[in-house]
């Protein structure tokens, strides 16, 4: 049974009946740092001048625009204290999420007090002029935000966006078998679909190889304006619901500071002996059996030790603590001094020495060089990031006599390749592949040939490939896998992300967020570069033909796009050997996203190694073997990018050559995306001289996209011959059908692209009306076919490139 730890047993009622866990002298120094946290925190929210009170407070001593978040700050940093205790006790290697991340002033504040964050910003030292420029830099222009960003030395959390802060510190935690990651989930948070599932997570950490995750659900009763729902149920409720997940919690609830200091150390502590039992077991006596991790739930009024009451309402306690307490003291006098004696309560002459460092009683609370979770490794993942070894994805080529004369599974090769990149570092474990329950599906099953599925939860007989130290994620929730790779690679690791297409926009959100990260950590010379987020979107739009139009959705693209150039790369290799060469980029690659499209089924192979190599290389070029227009200026370009729609473009072309054996054609296939867009736009992008070579100034170009066309007009509204290109892509038209069909129903099928040709070249005029007939006349013997045999004419279904 778990213990429940209380000050009192209604609301916010104490006692003073509390066994004392701490000597008197090291409850005073607590109570001190968390004093000096407080401080600070309300001062960055309402300070630029006069950081240390040494006058009496004025109104243009307060910033103009107060902004911030008061609510949750000050039991993050009463964690903060306790576990700064803990670390200096037991000589821990700890990180600190926090679901919350409006509590940023509390996490700064934290960093300055342990000289983190003077070392990291040494115009923000530890002195008068510092602490001055750290209260005006707080929600200011040209300063820091108000929640955990990259700008916060130990965060890997933004925590703007709510529900993955769980995900992350487990993601932190795999392979990391001496960290503890201490996870703060707000109660608010806690009513997020992500976080919900993300405690599933302790079925899957391996006590043997993983670190440790000691979450900490901190109830503080409201969100902006309401009530927290897991705040208002009865605590057997929610005690059962955590047991449920497979924890043991500790509730620790109160608000009387020394006694809830007593409390929360006894059983920090406690938790702390659990964790180190359960490594010990499972690493030392081989104990296989999943455990019961520990967890605490911690109650406390939100904006403790804030203003009681602000024009007669009440505050602390209450929901209008949320965000910043007392509304107006530039203006109203009334507010101004009651800030002034919320700010001096905490004794502020008590906290800061003459210079306005920190006394030496809080300095002797912060653990020392990478013990302070400000200055933890892993939450700099760039400092511990080890290249990948790499074998030559060569070696998996996949033999290629004549473009398009044989067939292959593109994503089934790359798991060739990608189950020897698990075995090259296996002793290293600085490699996982996350997938929501699609792995297999995906064609990526040879990756089960290295390693297992993780999993630490029952098993049974005829269960596949299951084991704890299995480093192939499945969950089905892309919001934990996603939120899993994304602390494992923040933490200095290296990941790879399958999904089916259409459900990756399950992940748009943290996505935004990663993207916003990674912008903004580029520009600290203090973090070095991290492994980039390596996505494979398969099962794509055009071969999910039988699941429908819920599966039907190439738009994920078109939200990356919207992201910084520095940031994105998209690529869509259009056969087995470019999806190779792409691979191997981009998990040499740092700082980016990656996003890859590629087929699973069977489909032409064009290129064989030393061509693929090339074209990769270069992003896009004119695939001579299928153009004629070699020596001369084409009648028109058809453009390709994704693997259906070039095989349609190709078939086209196969089409025309046999109606106009003189019109001059020529093919232009697209890999890398964004060498659509201009050099301006995009450090990938064309040149417009490189752009015309292609494209020509004056040609009519057709081109048949992947995706929602009008991203390829949104590429290349820049260009010269922008009026005179015509793109097909989807369209939004889709149901259960034939793979053919699909192509059909969205024009994007060679007889539609060989119409579309007839009709923009002005030479072919009236002389293409027999042809057209014919074109059109197949695209109605279709329609008969599949609708009465169920599937594609044979003349689409083993269609082959003819080489002429």
């Amino acid at each position: 049974m778990s213990s429940e730890i209380s000050v009192g047993s209604v609301g916010w009622t104490t006692t003073p009946a509390v066994r004392e866990h701490l000597e008197r002298a090291e409850l005073d120094s607590l109570q001190l740092w968390w004093q000096a946290a407080n401080y600070l925190s309300a001062g960055q929210i309402y300070l630029m001048d006069n950081p240390l009170l040494r006058e009496p407070l004025r109104p243009e001593h307060v910033k103009p625009r107060l902004l911030g978040h008061w609510g949750t700050t000050p039991g993050l940093n009463f964690v903060y204290a306790h576990l700064n205790r803990a670390i200096r006790a037991r000589d821990l290697d700890m990180m600190y999420v926090i679901g919350p991340g409006h509590g940023g002033p509390g996490l700064v504040a934290a960093a300055w007090l342990e000289g983190t964050y003077s070392e990291v910003y040494p115009d923000v030292a530890q002195d008068c002029d510092g602490l001055r420029r750290l209260v005006t830099q707080f929600s200011f222009p040209g300063g820091i935000p108000s929640h955990v960003a990259p700008e916060t030395p130990g965060s890997i959390h933004e925590g703007g966006e709510l529900g993955y802060s769980l995900s992350h510190a487990y993601g932190a935690a795999f392979d990391n078998p001496d960290l503890i990651v201490a996870c703060v989930v707000g109660d608010g948070e806690a009513e997020t679909g992500p976080l919900a599932t993300s405690w599933h997570a302790n079925k899957f950490l391996d006590p043997a190889t993983d670190g440790a995750v000691l979450p900490i659900l901190h109830l503080n009763g409201y969100k902006i304006a309401n009530p927290a729902v897991l705040a208002r149920i009865p605590d057997d409720e929610l005690l059962s619901l955590l047991r449920g997940y497979g924890y043991e919690p500790y509730l620790v609830s109160g608000a009387v500071p020394e006694a809830m200091h007593h409390l929360f150390a006894a059983t920090l502590d406690r938790c702390l002996d659990e964790i180190s039992s359960i490594h010990r077991r499972a690493r030392r006596d081989g104990w296989t059996q999943r455990p019961r991790w520990p967890m605490i739930v911690l109650r406390t009024p939100k904006g403790w030790t804030g203003p009681g009451t602000v024009d007669g309402k009440r505050v602390e306690g209450s929901w209008r603590s949320h965000q910043v307490p007392i509304s107006d003291p530039r203006g109203d006098p009334e507010h101004l001094r009651q800030l002034e004696a919320w700010l001096r309560s905490y004794d502020p002459d008590a906290l800061f020495d003459d210079d306005g460092a920190p006394v030496q009683r809080i300095k002797d609370q912060n653990p020392t060089g990478t013990r302070r979770m400000s200055a933890n490794p892993h939450a700099n993942g760039g400092l511990l990031l080890r290249a990948l070894r790499l074998p030559d994805f060569r070696d998996y080529a996949v033999p290629v006599e004549e473009p398009g004369a044989s067939t292959g599974e593109a994503t089934r090769v790359l798991g060739g390749f990608l189950r020897d990149v698990m075995r090259r570092n296996a002793d290293a474990r600085n490699f996982r592949v996350f997938a929501p329950d699609e792995n297999n599906s995906n064609r990526l099953n040879a990756i089960l040939d290295a390693t297992a599925r993780t999993w630490v939860a029952d098993t049974e007989p005829d269960d596949d490939a299951l084991a704890p130290d299995g480093r192939v994620m499945e969950i089905l929730s892309e919001h934990t896998c996603q939120g899993w790779l994304e602390g494992y690679v923040l933490t200095g690791r290296h990941g790879f992300f399958s999904c089916y297409e259409a459900f990756a926009h399950i992940v748009d959100s943290m996505v935004n967020q990663h993207a916003k990260w990674l912008k903004v950590a580029a520009g600290l010379a203090w973090r070095p570069p991290i492994a980039s987020l390596n996505y494979l979107l398969t099962s794509h739009v055009w071969r999910q033909d039988h699941n429908g139009f819920s599966h039907q959705d190439p738009g994920f693209i078109d939200h990356v796009v919207n992201k910084k150039a520095e940031v994105v790369r998209v690529y869509l290799p259009p056969d087995a050997n470019t999806l190779l060469s792409v691979a191997d980029h981009c998990l040499r690659s740092r700082d980016y996203i990656n996003v890859v499209v590629a087929g699973k089924q069977p489909a032409p192979q064009y290129l064989d190694m030393d061509a693929a190599v090339v074209h990769c290389t270069r992003g896009i070029g004119i695939w001579d073997w299928a153009s004629n227009d070699q020596g001369g200026d084409p009648d028109v370009v058809l453009g390709c990018a994704g693997d259906v729609p070039t095989m349609e473009v190709l078939a086209a072309v196969d089409l025309l050559r046999d109606h106009f054996p003189d019109l001059r054609m020529r093919v232009v296939n697209v890999v890398d995306l964004m060498r659509l867009q201009d050099e301006r736009e995009h450090p990938h992008g064309l040149s417009d001289a490189e752009f015309d070579s292609l494209f020509t100034r004056d040609r009519p170009v057709i081109f048949n996209y992947h995706g929602y066309p009008w991203l390829i007009h949104r590429l290349t509204y820049r260009r010269h011959n922008h009026d005179n290109i015509h793109v097909r892509g989807y369209k939004e038209e889709g149901t259960t059908t034939t793979p053919f069909d699909m192509c059909v129903l969205n024009q994007i099928d060679r007889f539609n692209l060989a119409i579309d040709v007839i009709d923009r070249v002005p030479r072919l005029g009236p002389s293409a009306a027999y042809a057209r007939e014919a074109l059109q006349a197949k695209l109605i013997e279709h329609r008969h076919h599949v609708s009465t045999h169920g599937e594609d004419m044979p003349e689409v279904r083993d269609w082959t490139w003819r080489a002429r």
